[in-house]
């Protein structure tokens, strides 16, 4: 699958907006977000593009916006970073890199959805239970305020087996994109083909949208899912890291 520069800002613009901050702001072109708890996206600086003269003063700002909220200053880069060089700005100020993950993308392709996997507009109390259950104490509060923000179109899907959801996920499509979010699996259901079910209908819904590239983010350390999104398709095609000072 060919990924342009262009597509692969699409992506990352995509995901920025498919996961919205409760609170954001424009810093030269820069977005800064800030929701509290535990969530890195939601209170990061996105930094996709740039329309500033000075990166050090646009720095400063967001510096600012959140000690001015006694929050960790946090910042999202990925390969194509506007402008260059933030890396080597980040460093010099004394910024430690965070968790990294990658961009997955693959080309959307014909498929059948699973006949044990529900679509539905709005996540239904088991979806919740499964994927709050999923992540962190400290990010569920402010994520399950966040699912209420996620804009259309977009699907959860549940897959139910024997009356009980298993696994979860999102689907957020902008044109001829889509990403993935919220993958998850009850620790006991592990292994049992759910998340690659979810991904199947997933994947159908987005073919129907006339949805051309399908791209998710994981965690570089997640040895479980990078293997099972590999099996079905999705390649590498950025690198993204948080830093933090």
């Amino acid at each position: 699958m060919q990924i342009t520069t262009e597509d692969l800002r699409r992506i990352e613009r995509l995901h920025m907006r498919a996961w919205p901050a409760f609170e954001t702001a424009d810093i030269h072109g820069w977005l800064w977000r800030y929701s509290g708890g535990g969530s890195q996206r939601a209170n990061s600086v996105s930094t996709v593009d740039f329309a500033g003269a000075d990166r050090a003063t646009a720095l400063d700002e967001v510096e600012a916006r959140y000690r001015a909220r006694n929050a960790t200053v946090r910042l999202h880069t990925y390969d194509l970073s506007a402008p260059a060089g933030i890396a080597d700005l980040l460093q010099g100020r004394g910024y430690g890199t965070g968790e990294t993950t990658l961009t997955m993308a693959k080309a959307v392709g014909v498929t059948t959805p699973s006949a044990d996997v529900e679509v539905a507009a709005t996540p239904n109390a088991q979806w919740l239970e499964v994927y709050l259950g999923a992540i962190s104490e400290s990010r569920r509060s402010v994520n399950a305020r966040t699912l209420g923000a996620v804009p259309q179109p977009c699907s959860y899907f549940s897959c139910r087996r024997a009356g009980q959801v298993i696994s979860t996920g999102l689907c957020v499509a902008d044109g001829d994109f889509a990403v993935v979010e919220c993958m998850a699996t009850r620790a006991e259901a592990r292994r049992e083909g759910g998340a690659d079910a979810v991904l199947r209908s997933l994947e159908a819904w987005a073919a129907e949208r006339g949805v051309r590239i399908l791209a998710l983010q994981a965690v570089a350390t997640n040895t479980a899912a990078i293997p099972l999104y590999t099996r079905f398709g999705f390649t590498s095609v950025a690198t993204n890291r948080f830093w933090e000072n």
